[in-house]
């Protein structure tokens, strides 16, 4: 039963909440092809699709690497059990739970991919929606430079073929900063506005929060940018032995994947960690110039299970990519009047062509074809245009 606005009384059935929308026609046929695109470029290099339920036990969902996620989920009991549930708010920890659970018996590496809806208590800050479709993939196993690569790079090019232009891709190093700060006595969990000004790069907040470590903590903020000049800022700075680790992986990362393309612009921020929490490992995020939000992102984190293992993936946000491509054309229709047989209707759509059948004889076919919004119609078995 519609809902009444108890303002002036009138039903408004078509009010949706803030952040959700009805995708119409046209917009949704659009979107269901980049979907099915993406997947199967991920399908080609050996993905294989996984579909998990859109709903799953509380403790499940935010266990491991959903926990990053509890403030985001919505929650609701289930009547059959009596126990609380969460509707996802991401993919990616549903598909690690499957790769360390169901399939944790099948040989690594594991190549998964996957899409589908996640729902968010509250929108991010660049993008007002709250029901959101993911397309991902992630490869399960290796920990080098190589599976990283392959990630990134499957990527760069599902995003390509779709369209995507003027990209460029931004890898962060989420572990670097709190490796540096224990090596200070300083304990970054305890510090959270001290995190907050990293994430906000506001350089007068971190030299009065960081105490000692704030000249070390600015010169690394200060390497953001194009990684080639970031590295040599890098490579100037006193770190211990497990940060220069992560410098090293950085650098290496960087130069093959410019090295692999020149159609992607690289860039470095040794301190960026905000959506980065459950990972550690390198962190990278995609944009298009001139579009507003992220493409997409991913990385490296631990698989939660039997045994700890590793895993690279990335997440591709397909709100924000539908913004950086061309908006979806018109595809051409053919009306077909109700006397042709199925026949030859089953041969023209063979060939290729989407039919409006109509359901009732008409004088003017012609006219009915323009009504019905179709740019050709079938006369005498003839296809003429509108």
């Amino acid at each position: 039963m519609p809902k009444v606005d108890k303002s002036d009384g009138t039903k408004r059935p078509a009010l949706l909440p803030a952040g959700f929308k009805d995708q119409l026609p046209l917009s949704a046929a659009h979107e269901s092809s980049i979907v099915r695109r993406i997947i199967a470029r991920c399908e080609s290099s050996g993905y294989e699709r996984v579909k998990p339920p859109l709903i799953e036990f509380e403790d499940s969902l935010l266990y491991g690497p959903g926990e990053s996620m509890m403030d985001s989920t919505f929650r609701l009991m289930d009547p059959l059990s009596g126990r609380m549930m969460g509707i996802r708010a991401d993919m990616t920890v549903q598909v690690a739970r499957v790769a360390s659970t169901r399939l944790r018996h099948m040989e690594r590496p594991l190549r998964l991919c996957y899409s589908g809806e996640v729902l968010r208590v509250q929108p991010a800050s660049l993008t007002p929606e709250r029901e959101l479709v993911q397309v991902g993939a992630e490869l399960v196993g290796p920990d080098n430079v190589a599976a990283d690569l392959e990630i990134i790079l499957l990527a760069f090019d599902a995003l390509q073929q779709v369209g995507a232009k003027n990209m460029s891709i931004d890898i962060s190093t989420p572990t670097l900063v709190p490796i540096v700060l224990q090596s200070m006595n300083i304990d970054m969990i305890n510090s959270p506005n001290l995190r907050s000004a990293l994430d906000r790069k506001d350089i007068t907040e971190v030299e009065k929060l960081a105490g000692v470590a704030s000249e070390l903590l600015v010169n690394l903020m200060e390497a953001a940018g194009s990684w080639e000049a970031g590295m040599k800022k890098l490579r100037k700075l006193t770190l211990p032995v497990e940060a220069i680790k992560i410098i090293e992986r950085l650098e290496n990362a960087a130069s093959l994947i410019s090295s692999k393309t020149q159609m992607l612009e690289v860039t470095i921020d040794p301190v960026e960690n905000r959506g980065f929490e459950y990972y550690n490992g390198l962190g990278f995020s995609f944009f298009s110039r001139g579009v507003r939000g992220e493409l997409g992102r991913g990385g490296r984190y631990s698989l939660e299970g039997e045994a700890a293992e590793s895993s690279c993936g990335f997440t591709l946000y397909m709100e924000t990519l539908l913004r950086a491509l061309e908006g979806p054309k018109k595809k051409d229709k053919l009306f077909v009047p109700v006397s042709v047989n199925g026949e030859l209707l089953t041969e023209l759509q063979k060939s290729g062509w989407t039919t409006v059948s109509g359901l009732e004889i008409v004088v003017d076919e012609h006219a009915e074809a323009r009504r019905l919004g179709c740019s050709h119609f079938l006369e005498n078995r003839t296809i003429k245009t509108i």
